[in-house]
């Protein structure tokens, strides 16, 4: 299956820009989009392209290491580590009910009617899905960096 990873940075969000990236790995993980054996783009890659210092992509890398859930090979790179278990149901549900609480805070502060904002991320998520289906390679990285929110 082709995969279109998007690495999304908000330097607004207060919460360190390479736990950021570590989340993200471990929720395609979690999905199954990555599976054991597949490579992660390189320090430098996505250094480039998140347009960071690669020293973060090297800490976030790093504790993916400690955590098992990623492996590095010398010389080849990074890929996804054989026996890691991805997150429960319940964990993904943590996780996306704290993004979903952000998000129902912040449309509550600037007066949006919770149906706009549903719309809203149903065209987001229909805009990924439609992005994944066209992907041509096993796994390919797009990076989405933002400063500020939308």
């Amino acid at each position: 299956m082709a995969v279109r990873l998007h690495i999304q940075i908000d330097t607004l969000s207060g919460l360190p820009v390479y736990r950021q990236i570590m989340d993200q790995i471990k929720y395609y993980i979690a999905s199954g989009s990555l599976v054991t054996g597949d490579q992660l783009p390189s320090i430098r890659e996505l250094a480039q392209a998140l347009t960071v210092n690669p020293t973060t992509v090297v800490k976030a890398y790093t504790e993916l290491v400690h955590e098992a859930v990623i492996e590095l090979r010398h010389g080849k790179g990074a890929f996804v580590a054989s026996g890691y278990n991805p997150l429960s149901v319940e964990q993904q549900d943590k996780a996306v009910r704290r993004i979903a609480r952000q998000l129902a805070v912040e449309t509550a502060q600037m007066g949006m009617s919770p149906e706009r904002a549903l719309r809203i991320v149903e065209e987001e998520l229909g805009a990924i899905s439609s992005e994944r289906a066209e992907a041509k390679a096993p796994v390919k990285l797009k990076v989405v960096a933002s400063g500020s929110r939308s």
